[in-house]
C-alpha cells in the first residue's frame, strides 16, 4: 500500500500589527488572516506541517501577538521564515519553542524541509548570505535519499511585474548553484509577491504564493494592488518525489462571515 501524502499548508504575508484593527492597503489584516485560516481548517485539515513565509508583522513587532494566539496551539510544527517587514530579535522571542522553529531543516517522512533566511536589514530586496547558501548545500548533501522542498520569503524567478522584480532575490544566481548540485530538490516555494506563480526550472517545481491579505496586482510594471481575495496554497508530497500544489482563494463578506474558498492555479 502506497504511503499517504505529506499535506503541508502555507499561510503567507500577514502583515499584522499589534492593533486587532491595523489595515495595509485598505485590509485588516487580522480578519482576514483569522477568515483564512478558518477555510483552511474546513477544506485541508489534517495537515502535517505548517509554512508562515515572512512578513509575519508589518513593521510591528507587537504582531507576533496574534501569530502565537493563532498558531501557538497547533499539535504539528509550524515552520516561521522572516520577511522584509519581519523584525529579526522580536520575532525569535516572540515564536520561541514548540510548535514554532525559525528557519532550519526538518524531515518528515521521505521528505527533506530547508527553511531559508533572505532577510536583509532595512531592504526590501532579499539576499541569501554565505552561510545560508553553505547550510543549504550541506542540508540537501547530507540526505540524498529524501526529497528535498526549498523555501524563502523572497522570489528567485521573475514575477513578471517591472517594480517587484527590482526587490527580490539580488542573488538568485547563487541559490541555483547550489540547487544545481543536488537531484533531491524537488520544489522551491517562496511568498513576498502577493500573487499566484506556477513554474518549473530544470525538473524543478516553482511556487508563489498569495498573501493572507492584499495582493498585487500580476504582470503591472507599476506598483498595483490587485482586487483578489486572501489566500493561502496547499501542497501535497507524495513519496515518489511528485507534487501537488493550488492556492486557494477565501472570500469573505466580513471576518465573522463563513468563508468561501475557490481553489486556483498549480
Amino acid at each position: 500500500m502506497s504511503r499517504a501524502p505529506l499535506r503541508v499548508v502555507q499561510f503567507t504575508d500577514l502583515h499584522l500589527y499589534g492593533a486587532a484593527d491595523g489595515r495595509l492597503r485598505g485590509v485588516a489584516t487580522l480578519p482576514a488572516l483569522e477568515a483564512t485560516v478558518a477555510a483552511a481548517r474546513e477544506r485541508e485539515a489534517p495537515w502535517e506541517a505548517l509554512l508562515l513565509t515572512g512578513d509575519l508583522v508589518q513593521d510591528d513587532p507587537a504582531g507576533y501577538q496574534h501569530v502565537r494566539r493563532l498558531f501557538g496551539g497547533s499539535t504539528v510544527p509550524v515552520y516561521c521564515l522572516p520577511g522584509n517587514h519581519d523584525e529579526q530579535a522580536p520575532m525569535r522571542a516572540a515564536l520561541a519553542g514548540a510548535p514554532f522553529q525559525i528557519c532550519g531543516e526538518a524531515r518528515h517522512g521521505e521528505w527533506l524541509l530547508v527553511m531559508l533566511d533572505s532577510y536583509q536589514h532595512g531592504m526590501a530586496a532579499g539576499r541569501l548570505g554565505p552561510g545560508e547558501l553553505a547550510r543549504l548545500d550541506a542540508a540537501l548533501g547530507a540526505h540524498p535519499d529524501r526529497h528535498a522542498l526549498v523555501t524563502l520569503h523572497h522570489h528567485p524567478v521573475a514575477a513578471g511585474s517591472r517594480w517587484l522584480d527590482t526587490v527580490g532575490l539580488e542573488n538568485a544566481e547563487e541559490l541555483f548553484t547550489v540547487l544545481d548540485r543536488h537531484a533531491n530538490v524537488r520544489v522551491v516555494l517562496w511568498g513576498h509577491v502577493h500573487q499566484a506563480f506556477d513554474g518549473e526550472r530544470r525538473g524543478v517545481r516553482l511556487l508563489g504564493t498569495p498573501s493572507t491579505c492584499a495582493q498585487f496586482k500580476p504582470a503591472s510594471d507599476h506598483f498595483a494592488i490587485d482586487r483578489r481575495p486572501p489566500a493561502y496554497r496547499w501542497l501535497e508530497l507524495h513519496a515518489d518525489g511528485r507534487v501537488e500544489s493550488a492556492a486557494v482563494w477565501v472570500e469573505a463578506e466580513s471576518a465573522a462571515s463563513t468563508p468561501r474558498a475557490s481553489a486556483a492555479g498549480g
